[in-house]
Formats: C-alpha cells, structure tokens, sequence
C-alpha cells in the first residue's frame, strides 16, 4: 500500500558511486522507495575479498529493501518487483539490461539517467568517450526506458561544460550531481504533469561502447591532443598506459606542449614533469604510477626511479 505521505513509490537500480547522488536525491525527497536493486558483491584487491556496492552502502545505511540478482530476467526476481507495485524504476548505471517484462512493471513509466546528450553516446561509457573525442560539451538526459540501447524518448536535457584537463573522474563526479538534480527536476514536472516525451532524432546518434584493455595502450604515433585526451578518459581508473623498461606503468596529468621530437622519446625529465614527444606536439607528463606501486608525482617517483633524456616509451 502507497505511504498517503509519499509522492510516487519508486524502485531504484544503481551500482557505482555515479547513482549514489541520485539514491541520496531521493532518499532525502517526497517519494517512496520501496525497493533498491544493484549488482551481487564482487570480488576486489589482492584477497579477492567479495565487497558490497556503493549502492548496496547506501540502501542498508537507510534499510531500504534490497536485491541483488545475478540476471535480472529471472522469474522469480520479476515476481518479486511486481508485487511491490511501483510507479516508476529509476536506473541510473545499474549494469544489466532490463527486459522488457521488467520494464512493464512500473505502473508510470521506468527512467534511467543517462550520461551523455542523447542521441550521442548511446551505450555503456559515454563519460569516457566524450572525453577521449575531445568534446568540449557533454550533460544529462533523463529519458523514458524501453527495450533498446537508450533508444527511448527524452524527458529532460542539462548539459556541462568539459574544460580541456578535466579527467574521467572529475566529469563522472560532476555528471553524477547534475544527474540527481535533473532527476528530481524530472519528478517535479511529472507530479505537476508538466513532463514531456519527446522522440529521439534521428540525427547526431553515435556510440559509447564498453571500453577495451587496447584502448588503455598510449600510442605515441597520435598527434598531443589526442593522447592528452587517452590518459585524461582513464583517470583515475583505469589507467592509460605506456611501456618503458619491459614494464607497464600507468601515466596521469598530462599537459601539451608545442615542442615536437620522435614518437615515444623522452625529451626532457624534471621534478616539474617528463616531457614525452608524440606525433606532433608533446605532452609533459606529471603524475605516474609504477606496476604495484602507488601513484606519484613525479618529483617523489624520480626519487627512486630514474628515467633518461633520450630514452623511449613504446
């Protein structure tokens, strides 16, 4: 039975710490949740020790009923979400792809928050990609679900700025509030049946799928901005990388510079950065992060190790 002092009974489904500002949106707010579902717990560090989401954190913080489905298309879990008889799912990276005898439960529709300007970027990493295509814009779109990639109609846009050294994490950060705060502007409109559907168009699509181990492999061949914007999209996880010495050390804070030398070589090494010659350009280098070592300014890792003028990264 619907709480006469809530707004709408909400179902949640987020795992990483991008939804947490939205489950805490909505926690603090006028609606119900009934309900939260996020991934199992997975294995993590060198113990493999299984470690819950932050997700999961959050719902048992505030005990909010909680599942954690191996496949979301299983019988039973369906039947579990239909009993509780939501008016929406709100999914915001959540992590499976909800079937559509799912997404015919809620008895308004089901939302998911969105990581990019749709139609562009549809799929699993749009943060990511918008960084390493060098865009200067990027935002949110709270859309109605259905049973595509993010194919579903638009409900409402806010869009960001990316400025030219923003990393992964610090648009992810920036992304995940403005989510939160698109969301419960969404929820508004609908109450208020202000809210509107509007169809994709056809026009502007593009991709963000799944980001592979290759892509995180630093080709020194590509003009400075491109490979400013590699290590930029993998900050602080999972790292873009380079080769030097047989070893695979993981490069951050990267900087262009107009000076040009082969593809790879290091140009010039101080306490203020390691200057690495690409295509055109170069890029000086501040932070760096040795295989099972922590990651370091460069000023503390030339204190044990030690990296010559002349030598190359592959």
């Amino acid at each position: 039975m619907k709480n006469k002092d809530k707004r709408f009974k909400i179902i949640f489904m987020g795992t990483p710490e991008f939804a947490v500002p939205a489950l805490d949106s909505l926690i603090k707010g006028p609606d119900e949740i009934v309900a939260v579902v996020t991934q199992p717990d997975k294995p993590k560090g060198r113990g493999r020790k299984l470690l819950p989401s932050p997700i999961k954190k959050l719902a048992q913080k505030h005990e909010i009923t909680l599942f954690q489905p191996v496949r979301v298309s299983e019988k039973e879990f369906i039947e579990k979400i239909r009993s509780l008889e939501p008016d929406l799912f709100v999914v915001c990276a959540f992590g499976q792809i909800l079937p559509q005898k799912l997404l015919d439960i809620p008895k308004i529709m089901p939302i998911n928050i969105h990581g990019s300007l749709l139609p562009k970027y549809r799929g699993a990493a749009p943060i990511q990609w918008a960084i390493l295509n060098g865009e200067t814009e990027t935002g949110i779109t709270i859309m109605k679900m259905d049973a595509g990639m993010d194919t579903g109609p638009m409900l409402l846009k806010r869009s960001l700025k990316i400025s030219n050294d923003m990393t992964f994490g610090q648009l992810s950060d920036e992304m995940a509030q403005l989510g939160a705060s698109a969301l419960m502007e969404a929820l508004d409109l609908l109450e208020n049946g202000k809210l509107k559907e509007i169809p994709q168009p056809d026009d502007g699509i593009s991709y963000a799928p799944p980001i592979k181990k290759e892509q995180l492999h630093i080709n020194w061949k590509e003009p400075a901005r491109v490979v400013q914007c590699q290590i930029r999209a993998f900050d602080p996880k999972p790292g873009a990388y380079t080769i030097f010495d047989g070893e695979r050390i993981r490069l951050f804070n990267p900087h262009i510079e107009e000076r040009d030398g082969q593809a790879g070589e290091v140009l010039e090494v101080s306490p203020k950065g390691i200057l690495i010659g690409c295509g055109t350009g170069s890029i000086c280098i501040k932070e760096i992060q040795w295989p099972g070592r922590k990651r370091l300014k460069v000023e503390d890792f030339l204190r044990g190790k030690s990296i010559q003028v002349g030598s190359h990264f592959s």
